[in-house]
């Protein structure tokens, strides 16, 4: 049998690690939140440490402009898979039946299976999408003019929490004219709605439970079972809130495995289509407040500034300092407890001291971030033309600043900026870039703005099939492949040319 030998070796490497000091740390956490939770972390780093005090007026933040001569850079909803799911789909539905025979203007709304109580321990800050994100990037995809755009906002504003519209439109087309000076009709007001509903989730801004159960129905392929299930929400709604299941079958004449099937599918409608994110769209409003006002001067000139709110100018508490520098004077003849003072006051001082410097830290990131942001998208700032936006992506403004790419991520994922076109995620800004094989460099935005385009001027008799729509891009100077345009096309929501006509 072999023998075995154990050998002991020493070898060194040379390896490079990074560590992020506490200071590193707080920074980073500062620099993600947005001004509304800032306000709420200075009010619990003040409740903590006594040597941090305020005025009594928020922080004044410098102006940046940016002239035009600035340099530029070149650059249908899924059924639920889960049994427990579905039952809690079933579940809000029931309760949105129910509740029609109670009081059709306050409908339950659909918590997910989870209390009040514990829905607001679960909240999630900063990564969760709220349903206001959802629907200001949808609406970043259409075509809108100035007046539709501020009706688009004013409309998903007047959503309640579970996402339908209980609102008149003619209690809108007053509330614009006397709060807002905008004067538009009820069939504006329609118009507008019409495209909200063609958004995700399915059944948004509906006036109606029966309503918002058809729109879900009508995104669906057609198919005898969708007629059957549009036929039961329009003709025998009653029956169906009641759950008469036995008239329904008996007037549609279904045999029972027909009925049961309908049943089934009727059961997935989402009553709460606000609720199915996880985050009610009152709450998320609540909490968005602009962390950078942008004005386009009539001269092109984009200025900034960033929204302190009601955040206060922190400085470190002027009896804590003299008392520091007494302790530090004295202290050869200190006693214990004046040296236990000393550790205590000197902690506090160093905690204030450090939080102050993450703020002014926090402030300059935001600053550059955005400075940057505006120099590569100068134009869009100028005109609000989607199609106006360059390829950007974090590295290019990584490059500007000097900063991380994380850093960049961390601001761009949680601010938004309010401009004179309408406020925006920083993220809708950032859009990745098409190389063609001959090496330009084309915005996928600006493609996709153009593929729309040619869809709805397309004749609805005879639509443009993928292959067609790469010949006609490539005319308008988008040369891109036709696999291209047809990821494009379903990543704006629309179908192929067989579905689309007319």
């Amino acid at each position: 049998m072999p023998s075995q030998i154990q050998e002991l070796r020493q070898e060194q490497a040379l390896k490079q690690t990074q560590n992020f000091s506490q200071q590193q740390l707080l920074q980073a956490q500062l620099v993600e939140l947005p001004v509304a939770q800032l306000l709420e972390r200075v009010r619990a780093e003040m409740d903590d440490n006594p040597a941090l005090e305020t005025t009594s007026e928020p922080a004044e933040y410098s102006d940046y402009s940016e002239s035009p001569e600035s340099p530029e850079s070149s650059e249908n909803t899924d059924d639920f898979d889960s049994q427990h799911e579905r039952e809690e789909r079933q579940s809000a539905l029931d309760d949105a039946l129910a509740g029609i025979g109670r009081d059709d203007e306050e409908l339950p709304v659909y918590h997910g299976g989870m209390s009040s109580q514990e829905e607001r321990e679960e909240m999630v800050y900063g990564e969760t999408t709220s349903f206001y994100d959802l629907l200001k990037l949808q609406m970043g995809e259409i075509e809108l003019t100035d007046e539709e755009r501020y009706i688009m906002e004013y409309l998903i504003g007047s959503l309640d929490d579970d996402g339908l519209l209980r609102k008149s439109t003619d209690n809108i087309c007053d509330e614009l004219a006397i709060y807002h000076n905008i004067n538009v009709s009820h069939a504006e007001i329609e118009r507008v709605l019409r495209k909200l509903q063609d958004f995700d989730p399915a059944g948004i801004g509906a006036r109606s439970l029966q309503e918002c159960l058809l729109l879900q129905i009508r995104r669906r392929d057609d198919s005898r079972l969708r007629e059957l299930m549009e036929q039961v929400i329009t003709q025998y709604f009653e029956e169906f809130t009641k759950k008469h299941w036995d008239k329904i079958q008996q007037a549609l004449e279904l045999s029972d495995i027909q009925a049961e099937a309908l049943m089934g599918e009727l059961r997935k409608l989402n009553p709460k289509p606000g609720a199915s994110l996880g985050e009610s769209v009152g709450r998320s409003m609540q909490q968005i407040t602009p962390d950078f006002i942008v004005d386009t001067q009539d001269d092109g000139t984009v200025t900034f500034h960033l929204n302190n709110g009601e955040v206060p100018e922190l400085y470190v508490s002027q009896s804590f300092a003299d008392t520091l520098k007494e302790y530090q004077n004295n202290r050869e003849n200190m006693s214990r407890q004046m040296k236990e003072a000393l550790l205590y006051t000197k902690k506090k001082v160093d905690a204030a001291q450090s939080f102050i410097e993450a703020i002014r830290m926090r402030r300059h990131t935001l600053t550059i971030t955005m400075q940057a942001i505006i120099q590569i998208q100068h134009r869009f700032f100028e005109d609000g033309d989607e199609a106006s936006l360059r390829p950007m992506i974090l590295k290019d403004v990584a490059e500007r600043t000097g900063l991380d790419l994380s850093t960049i991520s961390r601001v761009s994922n949680s601010k938004y900026a309010q401009t004179r076109w309408g406020m925006f995620p920083l993220r809708y800004f950032f859009s990745d870039s098409y190389v063609t094989e001959s090496g330009e460099q084309l915005s996928t935005r600006r493609i996709k703005v153009a593929l729309r385009d040619i869809i709805e001027g397309e004749d609805k008799k005879r639509p443009l099939s993928d292959d067609d729509l790469k010949d006609e891009l490539a005319r308008q100077g988008f040369p891109i492949a036709r696999r291209t345009v047809a990821k494009y096309r379903e990543q704006l929501g629309l179908p192929i040319a067989r579905l689309r006509k007319i």
